[in-house]
């Protein structure tokens, strides 16, 4: 195998995931504010800093306001591309929002500081995605279209090959692996990676976790193959349920054709500040001990950490974490029968949730949450495989099923909504707060409006995406 003879790219993910993986997105902007300038001068080709559930997390455990913090973030770092999660036509709540919703809300993400929106839908459809990418590039901002990466009988690599086709046609300025539970093996992702330079034309950027233990392997053999682009997180935290760590990959490949060109030293010292964060959250309890081990287990049950976490948080509450293991092997079963949706937010949720009940009840599908019942009837849109018929049949009886795009049946609802919370937004994007999160942006809103007023930093527009791309 020859090395491709081109500079490798790096997007650090410690100001959103990594701290999502591994402390419950609870790292705080004063957190992150010391090491800005640092981390803007090191050359990163992105910094994921929002999107994901950093935008509840601010709202609901940390009493900051998303959009101040990323207007706060790009202020820091101008000349670092920013980059979010998005969840397509979910945007980043748990529900599919009308269009008008999805336009506004990508053009106030572009306008206070985004520059780069990773697009993905939890089924890979990809009529979930059209919107929001739309939005995203009309608004000048690039758009990475994500592949939720998963197998089972209906997933190959044909499969996420074209799949990567129809998403360039789509506009995707990027292509992206979303690997969310580290299943994607080394040898496979340097054949998924050949196969995709071969039939698209946009930068292939990979994602991946350390779950399995995995990751690091994966991203050599992907960088073997000529990927542009790898997801990494600053080594205190890195690895476990978090990305590979920045400096190790970076040190891999120094030297090579494939040199990453960044600084270990700067590596080193935004490592050194962020360690001490780490340490302060482990001794608060926020990170357990649990997401930051390697368990092979992954491969089997392809549950991401998070939804590890969840599992074992919904078993506590019962009074039955000794069923851990037993709903882990229920965990395949249920996907299965639900037509292999790939386990990510939110179908992860739904899958493990309905594990957790076909466990404890003693019996399966004895019964069946709300959130259950819209995978099966299609409210989150077209399941990559058949269903089981009894299983569908006995959680919906006579029900139609959906079959066009989900969001073709919502009315446009932003002046509704403006209408209902006009006494507390100040703003679209207080708005927006409240249309995805209504039972705490309404009253964060309060509290934060009641408090004495606080500088606001607003990006300059123009300024937003002046920064060299030119590579693409």
């Amino acid at each position: 195998m020859e090395m491709p003879k081109k500079k490798l790219y790096i997007t650090d993910t410690i100001l959103r995931d990594a701290h999502q993986s591994h402390a419950a997105t609870r790292m705080r902007t004063e957190d992150m504010l010391p090491m800005c300038e640092l981390l803007d001068s090191v050359g990163y080709w992105s910094l994921e800093c929002w999107g994901g559930a950093t935008f509840d997390a601010c709202m609901r455990f940390l009493n900051e306001d998303p959009w101040e913090r990323l207007r706060t973030l790009r202020k820091a770092m101008p000349n670092t591309k920013l980059q979010m999660l998005l969840r397509g036509q979910n945007l980043l709540g748990y529900r599919h929002y009308a269009d008008d919703v999805v336009d506004a809300f990508c053009g106030k993400s572009v306008e206070n500081g985004i520059d780069v929106v990773r697009v993905f839908d939890a089924l890979n459809d990809v009529r979930n995605m059209e919107r929001a990418m739309k939005a995203v590039k009309k608004h000048g901002a690039m758009c990475e279209a994500a592949l939720s990466y998963t197998t089972s009988p209906v997933h190959d690599e044909e499969y996420f090959v074209k799949q990567a086709v129809i998403l360039e046609q789509m506009g995707a300025d990027v292509i992206c692996v979303k690997d969310m539970a580290n299943l994607l093996l080394p040898m496979d992702a340097y054949s998924l990676v050949s196969k995709l330079k071969q039939k698209v034309s946009v930068p292939i950027h990979i994602h991946t976790h350390n779950t399995s233990g995995t990751g690091a392997m994966l991203y050599m053999m992907a960088a073997m193959a000529g990927v542009d682009i790898i997801d990494c997180a600053l080594s205190p935290f890195a690895n476990g349920t978090s990305q590979p760590a920045t400096e190790s990959m970076v040190a891999v490949f120094k030297g090579t054709d494939r040199d990453t060109g960044l600084d270990l030293g700067k590596l080193g010292t935004a490592a050194e500040h962020f360690k001490k964060v780490a340490a302060r959250m482990q001794e608060e309890g926020i990170i357990n001990p649990k997401v930051l081990r390697v368990d092979p287990k992954a491969l089997m049950y392809q549950v991401p950490g998070g939804m590890l976490s969840n599992l074992l948080s919904q078993l506590k509450q019962a009074g039955s974490e000794d069923k851990y293991e037993e709903v882990l092997r229920e965990v395949p079963r249920v996907r299965a029968d639900f037509g292999y949706p790939p386990l990510v937010t939110p179908t992860s949720q739904i899958v493990g949730s309905q594990a957790v009940l076909n466990v404890l009840m003693g019996e399966r599908y004895k019964s069946f949450p709300k959130e259950s019942k819209m995978v099966l009837r299609g409210e989150y849109g077209r399941l990559p495989g058949e269903p089981d018929p009894e299983v569908r049949k006995k959680a919906l009886g006579d029900e139609e099923i959906i079959t066009c795009r989900p969001a073709d049946l919502l009315e446009n609802e932003l002046d509704k909504e403006r209408e209902k919370y006009a006494d507390i937004t100040k703003s679209e994007e207080d708005l927006l707060s409240c249309i995805m999160f209504p039972q705490v942006a309404p009253e964060f809103l309060k509290k934060r409006d009641a408090a004495p007023e606080a500088e606001t930093t607003m990006a300059d527009p123009q300024k937003v995406h002046e920064i060299n791309v030119d590579w693409l």
